[in-house]
């Protein structure tokens, strides 16, 4: 009776033990989605017809020419009214052009609904690719389903694209494996307006898309390219955070900078990713930088994966468009 006690006994433990495991293994379900009945979208005239939108997801830039409008990235699609409606307070004028800077939802999500509007929708190739294939998440293993043929870019570039409306020229450039392999930074050269995606965003850490592309070294890439174009007097459009500046963006890139060589550190003596989270080696920037014990260890998480995945995550570039 003794012996079946322990039997059953062990066999409970054993199975509750595997249970865990199995648990562990899987991955991390996508946060809930946003209550976007309770979204306000906040406009900010940053001069020359060019206002940066606000509102739940990516940061939007709307430039406004005489026969158009040009908008860079749409956020999610049940915002659509609301964008709409921010942008009718500031021109009547159509968007002709929505421009990706990434493949990400909260950048892409728009893409369908101002397609249907008459948009042209414009992106890097890699950000079709990724959108018609769909994706996985690096740090949680969540699948994103491929986008509806509506949704995806019906023009794309590689290198870089111009598109010009009558007194309005956007420089669309690509900036190779940096957030991901199909980044879209755009100048607005004569109201001196950068806008940047998620290559750099303003006062928090930076997710990096090394799953799809993604790595520190082209983040780094990015900021040095954005310091060469911009002045003191640029107003830069991050892909979250507040509106900056040249100063806040030099700030990011010391911050870069000095992840990639604490971790190259590590990686190079041989530490797991275990073993740098249990590090901390971020724990003096976390302060301005991760708005919490998460985003602290995410930043860690894909800063190692940058340096330490065995796969050729160099720089390619294209002829331009």
């Amino acid at each position: 009776m003794l012996r079946t006690g322990i039997a059953v006994v062990a066999t409970t433990m054993l199975l509750a033990g595997a249970a865990v495991a199995q648990q562990q293994q899987q991955p991390a379900a996508a946060p809930p989605p946003p209550d976007f009945s309770k979204v306000e979208i906040k406009t900010t005239d940053l001069g020359d017809n060019v206002y940066m939108l606000e509102g739940q997801g990516g940061n939007i830039t709307v430039a406004v020419a005489k026969d158009g409008i040009i908008m860079v990235d749409g956020e999610f699609a049940p915002l659509h009214d609301k964008i709409k409606a921010a942008i009718s307070n500031v021109s009547n004028q159509p968007i002709k052009y929505l421009i990706n800077t990434h493949f990400h939802g909260d950048h892409t999500g728009g893409n369908e609904p101002f397609a249907k509007d008459g948009a042209v929708v414009v992106a890097e190739v890699n950000v079709r690719n990724r959108l018609a294939a769909g994706t996985t998440n690096g740090l949680t293993g969540v699948k994103t389903p491929p986008a509806p043929q509506d949704a995806l870019p019906a023009k794309t570039y590689t290198g870089a694209f111009h598109i010009r409306l009558n007194g309005r020229v956007a420089d669309l450039k690509h900036i190779a494996n940096a957030h991901t392999d199909g980044d879209t930074y755009v100048w607005f050269k004569t109201a001196n307006v950068l806008s940047t995606g998620d290559t750099f965003t303003n006062a928090r850490y930076p997710n990096i898309d090394f799953a799809n592309g993604g790595n520190i070294k082209g983040m780094i890439a990015a900021a040095d390219t954005y310091l060469k174009l911009t002045n003191g007097k640029t107003r830069i459009v991050p892909g979250h955070g507040p509106l900056a500046d040249k100063a806040a963006l030099m700030e990011y890139r010391t911050m870069l900078t000095t992840a990639r060589d604490r971790m190259a550190k590590l990686v190079k003596e041989g530490k797991s990713e275990d073993d740098v989270v249990a590090a901390k080696p971020f724990a003096d920037l976390d302060a301005k930088w991760a708005p919490s014990e998460l985003a602290s260890k995410n930043f860690i998480r894909v800063v190692y994966h940058s340096l330490a995945d065995k796969k050729d995550t160099g720089s390619s570039t294209g002829k331009g468009a």
